[in-house]
């Protein structure tokens, strides 16, 4: 999934005469605190909340000093691309550009949000294996091959670390028969497997878990 197939149509970018005022309504509006600001087709940048908060709200955001630097993914960035930029950056949406730096639109985070535990099984019933491993021994192939090899199928895999640690934690969802077998052929390769949860067992905590985050995002 690319930036350009996540862009919303409901959110209008502001132009440099739209006053503090206005833009703090559609922010309420469209439940953001950011927007960007707009001229034809380029983009200028990116006005949060704080900064109207700052200034004048009878004055057009055009005036207004924004604090924010420019932040943009380009159209055909991977979602994880855009995840990674619209998570440091701590926005709630981010503008999309074309290769010539035209604006295009943005992506909110609660799109990014919905498409993200939809694409990674979140959705999905599954077993959970969290694994700890050293940083220089970590083998997603050989983890899989484990697992596939007791006849489980790897729906998600993620990584947790801190950079100045050499312990890499992992969370793994899965389909599997019998987590037994496999936390027992984890073992007998070193693996130490921190916790395990069956399928019968959580699977309808899961979905609750996946409901609840589906309804926030749709208040």
């Amino acid at each position: 999934m690319l930036a350009k197939d996540l862009i919303t149509e409901s959110i209008l970018p502001l132009r440099t005469s739209t006053t503090g005022e206005d833009a703090m309504q559609l922010m309420r509006d469209a439940v953001v605190r950011h927007l960007p600001i707009v001229n034809n087709t380029q983009f200028l940048g990116l006005i949060s909340e704080d900064d109207l908060l700052e200034g004048d709200l009878d004055q057009p955001v055009g005036n207004y000093a924004l604090t924010i630097p420019k932040p943009f993914v380009h159209a055909n960035d991977h979602l994880v691309e855009v995840l990674r930029v619209i998570g440091q950056s701590r926005l709630t949406l981010i503008p999309v550009l074309n290769d010539a730096g035209d604006y295009l639109g943005v992506i909110t985070q609660e799109d990014l949000l919905t498409h993200l535990a939809r694409a990674t099984s979140l959705a999905e019933n599954g077993s959970i294996l969290i694994l700890e491993v050293n940083r220089r021994d970590y083998s997603p192939s050989e983890i899989t091959r484990i697992i596939e090899g007791e006849n489980g199928v790897v729906l998600m895999m993620y990584l947790s670390s801190e950079p100045q640690l050499e312990l890499i934690e992992i969370t793994l969802k899965l389909h599997a028969p019998s987590m037994s077998r496999i936390v027992s052929s984890l073992e007998r390769f070193k693996y130490k497997v921190k916790a395990s949860y069956q399928e019968s067992d959580y699977s309808e905590s899961l979905k609750e878990n996946f409901d609840a985050l589906m309804h926030y995002l749709n208040v």
